[in-house]
Parts: structure tokens; C-alpha cells; sequence
């Protein structure tokens, strides 16, 4: 059995990566697609090969052979469609960040139990193996206990029409990428962050913040980070130990047609570890499939979203401050 799937918009996203990977799914099904442009939405269709195209999100909803709605819209859009989605009796996998604030987040986890639906975030690299094994050898302590993560995440964007630079959207570094090590440092070391301190840089043009730096103080690491929208493209993930080193070559945009690479490092020697070929976009849509079909969590639930977004609120007010500060949960 498959779990059929709408997708509400037409977001590059969307058509470009996660529905293309969703349909070589062996859980999964693809069977609808809306955008308020009716025309979008039949030429996404029509060129992805979807059964059903609706010219409103309302729609799609209605439709009784829909089980799931994966959400990629605008990151201000995240919560209401999501409660819509979930009031019609829908399954909700939504795009990071799925929530602007403690409080609208709340509001989705009471939609959630009121309705009984699983609702989650789209962190697709908690079902990359590459992000499983690195997370394996850490917890093996084959580098021993762990002592700090180091990572960087930029790309350039200085479009003024893009939703990335507009903060009515919920713009700017750390929602859009920033909020990748806060959520993997948390993967990796299975706890929460005592005190944060960030700086933040906004740009005098579009109010967003465009270079992000922050320090995640964990009871046993560190967590160092930086990410910018408008610098070189780059990313990379280290993470050090009291013997040795794990570094994971491309973390985050992790290729889909060939292996990804860990380097380890350790008093006995090196060695490259390759991740077999795969597409995390595949393994997140049937991950959260089968959390339908099983009842169970599906593999980022919302009381680890409200974690995650405790950590993102506190960077901003550490950065407002000029102090560190702790998360509030």
C-alpha cells in the first residue's frame, strides 16, 4: 500500500527535487498538485506526470483520496495551511522552518492531537544514512567523547523578489539554512543546548539577516556555526573528538546520483567511509509514509521542531542582547 500525496504549490523545491525523488518511492505516491495559478498548477502536472492538478489549495484538500500533503510553501504559510490540512483530515509533512514562533507552533501540535494526524518537519537529513553513520561512529566512541562541531552552510541570493530576502515570509540565513546545525548538532549529540550566543548581520535593504554566526553550548560539545546567503556557496560539517575527527563532505544538498563521503581521522589512522548512492528526499517521503501506515512518530515529530525552534529564537535574542543566552522551553 501507498500513501497518496498532494503537494500544495509549485515551489522550486518541490518539482525540482522532493516529488521527482517522492515518486521513486516504494511508499509513496504522488497524486495531486495545486497552486492558486490553476495554469501552474496543470503544467507541473502535466510535465511530472500527476494525475490531478487543483487551481486552489482548498481543493486539494477537499479531495478524499488524498491521505498526506507535503507543504512547501513560504515559510510564513507553514502553520495555516498545515492546520487546514490537518482540520480536512490530512497527514502533513511541511518544509523547515515549520514554525515562525513558540506560539504558532503550539498551534500546530493542538491541531495535531485534536485531529489525530501525524504532522512533521522536513529535516531531510535525519534519514540520510550518511547523518545515521556519522551519528554511529560518535556514539561508538571511536573519535572519543566529543568535544565540538564546526559548521558552515552559504550560498549568494540577492534577488529582492526571492522570499528568502522578504521577513514577511520569514527570510533571512538562520531560518533558511541556520537552522541545518542547530537541528544536527542536536541529532548528533542526543541533547539540548544550555546557552547560545549568535551575531547577526542584516542587510540595510531587505531587514533579513545575511551572515549568521552562532555557539551552541551543549553539557558535552560545542556547537560552532556560521551560514550567510550572500558569500560563496559552500558547506561542510566537522566534528571533533578528544581522539579523532569525522567530517562530512557535503551535509546538507547531499547528491543524489552519487556516493556521499565521510572522512574519519583517529590516533590509528584515516580512511574514507562511502555512503551508497542514494536520494534523501526518497528516504524522507517513505520514512514519514510508513510513520502513517504504522502509527509511529514519524522522524522529525513537532516536540522535536519546538526544540529546534527554542534554539533559533534564543540565537535572536542573543544576537538583539549581546549575550548568551538559554533557550526557553
Amino acid at each position: 500500500m501507498r500513501i497518496r500525496w498532494g503537494v500544495l504549490g509549485v515551489a522550486k523545491i518541490a518539482v525540482g527535487k522532493v516529488i521527482p525523488a517522492m515518486q521513486r518511492g516504494r511508499h509513496s505516491e504522488v497524486s495531486a498538485i495545486a497552486s492558486r495559478d490553476a495554469g501552474k498548477a496543470r503544467e507541473a502536472a502535466q510535465r511530472l506526470g500527476i494525475a490531478k492538478a487543483y487551481g486552489s489549495y482548498d481543493d486539494l484538500l477537499a479531495d478524499p483520496d488524498i491521505d498526506a500533503i507535503y507543504n512547501p510553501l513560504p515559510n510564513h504559510l507553514h502553520v495555516p495551511l498545515s492546520i487546514r490540512a490537518a482540520q480536512a483530515g490530512k497527514h502533513v509533512l511541511c518544509e523547515k522552518p515549520i514554525a515562525l514562533s513558540n506560539s504558532e507552533l503550539c498551534e500546530l501540535i493542538e491541531a495535531r492531537d485534536r485531529t489525530g494526524v501525524v504532522i512533521g518537519e522536513a529535516f531531510m537529513v535525519a534519514s540520510h544514512p550518511q547523518w545515521l553513520r556519522a551519528r554511529e561512529i560518535l556514539q561508538s566512541g571511536e573519535i572519543g567523547a566529543p568535544r565540538s562541531i564546526l559548521t558552515a552552510f552559504s550560498y549568494f541570493n540577492r534577488d529582492p523578489g526571492n522570499i528568502r530576502n522578504n521577513p514577511a515570509y520569514g527570510g533571512g540565513a538562520l531560518l533558511d539554512i541556520g537552522c541545518y546545525p542547530v537541528f544536527t548538532s542536536r541529532f548528533l549529540l542526543g541533547e539540548e543546548p544550555t546557552s547560545v550566543q549568535a551575531l547577526i548581520q542584516n542587510d540595510p535593504d531587505f531587514h533579513v539577516d545575511i551572515l549568521t554566526s552562532g555557539l551552541l553550548r551543549f553539557p558535552s560539545a560545542d556547537s560552532i556555526f556560521t551560514c550567510g546567503t550572500q558569500q560563496t556557496y559552500f558547506q561542510r560539517t566537522d566534528i571533533f573528538g578528544e581522539t579523532g575527527r569525522i567530517e562530512i563532505e557535503i551535509p546538507f544538498n547531499a547528491p543524489p546520483d552519487r556516493p556521499c563521503r565521510l572522512f574519519v581521522g583517529t590516533a590509528a589512522g584515516s580512511r574514507t567511509e562511502e555512503v551508497p548512492t542514494c536520494d534523501q528526499y526518497t528516504l524522507q517521503g517513505d520514512a514519514f509514509s510508513l510513520a502513517i501506515q504504522n502509527s509511529t512518530p514519524p522522524p522529525v515529530p513537532l516536540e522535536n521542531s519546538l526544540a529546534n525552534l527554542a534554539v533559533l529564537e534564543a540565537l535572536f535574542r542573543s544576537a538583539a542582547s549581546g549575550h548568551a543566552v538559554a533557550p526557553e522551553r
